[in-house]
């Protein structure tokens, strides 16, 4: 009720209080004490002037403690300095609506207070209510808890899915694979030593060549797919490029890949992401869009790292309702690495899709690192 009151006031400034005022004096008196909420009214140098009850008895000060030291010095330390932003803001004419800070009581205990203040520059004086928001701040630090420990475990399934995959991809390249090379030579050894085969024998050996050297590229591709060894050894970039070039070879639609950033500045986590999605896409560009062309980019600006998908393809209609599983699986992937899916579509008109990182995010531990460190 009185935070709707503050409002209204807020948006009549120019005659503050008028049925409060007395000889030039504030009387809040009666208005003090109608309410559980904390009310104050403190100098332009940050002192309290006057106060009701529930400040006193939230703070567990005295009155005459209240009113001899700063504001500040109530204040949780670590939230001084944005506090005084703030408050600079405020004396500068910007009503302060819903700021959250913490005090320190007399015994100690950290509390939450949510402020409403306005700053009155003809008397110099801020009028402010505040509600104690700490059952609120401990709810909401509970639920966060929980979500970077869920999130982290993901994180380490991912991380160990990925390990499966990479040993998979090794055991096809460099066990399955170098037996079917074994056995082409064996092949081949047949067909230069054994001159008096049939015709038919040698059409047989031949057809034999032929499939084992097309298994052989299709296992390499496989393990390609499943885990790219060359981002280990060459990076991101160049394995996009193969991916690209891959691409064209498989399906005859041109595949370009375009890069604008700074490549050391992402972890190994978002590199995984960023070539998933980018599979993701691309299977989604054969599956559905019939597009002439594609076109993979990634750049960045002051604030963000970009992924970009762009066909031009059929497009489709974006719907809220839209679950296809490629689609579900990029944006689960995007969240993971604290970034944004951002889908651009129309029916005729091609795709887009972007992932944006920002820098800040990237510069974080990883979620499996975090994992171990609970562990």
């Amino acid at each position: 009720m009185f935070c709707l009151v503050l409002s209204r006031l807020f948006l009549c400034v120019e005659q503050p209080f008028l049925y409060f005022m007395k000889d030039a004096e504030f009387e809040f008196s009666a208005f003090f004490e109608m309410t559980p909420d904390l009310v104050c009214i403190a100098s332009k140098e940050g002192f309290f002037k006057k106060i009701n009850q529930a400040v006193i008895n939230k703070l567990g000060y005295t009155e005459e403690e209240l009113y001899a030291h700063p504001i500040t010095s109530f204040q949780h330390p670590d939230d001084r300095p944005h506090t005084q932003e703030t408050r600079n803001e405020l004396l500068d004419g910007k009503a302060l609506l819903n700021f959250v800070n913490r005090y320190v009581t007399k015994t100690g205990e950290v509390i939450w207070l949510e402020w409403s203040s306005i700053y009155f520059s003809d008397h110099e004086i801020v009028f402010a209510i505040a509600k104690d928001v700490s059952t609120r701040k401990l709810v909401e630090k509970q639920v966060e808890e929980k979500y970077i420990k869920f999130k982290d475990l993901a994180s380490h399934f991912k991380s160990n899915m990925e390990k499966d995959r990479k040993y998979l991809s090794y055991e096809l390249q460099e066990e399955l694979a170098q037996l079917v090379a074994a056995l082409k030579m064996d092949i081949d050894w047949v067909a230069g030593n054994t001159p008096d085969l049939s015709l038919p024998a040698k059409a047989r050996v031949e057809n034999t060549l032929g499939i084992s050297k097309l298994l052989i590229k299709t296992l390499q591709r496989i393990s390609f797919s499943i885990s790219p060894r060359m981002m280990d050894d060459f990076g991101l970039n160049a394995t996009l490029e193969w991916l690209c070039k891959e691409f064209f070879i498989l399906n005859e639609i041109p595949c370009d890949f375009e890069s604008a950033y700074n490549e050391e500045s992402l972890n190994e986590e978002i590199k995984t992401d960023f070539f998933r999605i980018c599979q993701e896409a691309l299977t989604n560009v054969i599956e559905h869009a019939q597009a002439a062309k594609v076109k993979i980019r990634i750049e960045e600006d002051d604030n963000d790292i970009r992924l970009s998908i762009i066909d031009d393809g059929k497009g489709f209609d974006i719907n809220p309702k839209n679950k296809n599983p490629g689609l579900v699986s990029m944006r689960q992937r995007a969240e993971s690495i604290n970034g944004r899916l951002i889908i651009q579509s129309d029916p005729g008109n091609g795709t887009m899709i972007c992932v944006i990182i920002t820098k800040p995010a990237i510069k974080l531990p990883t979620l499996q690192r975090s994992f171990g460190n609970q562990v």
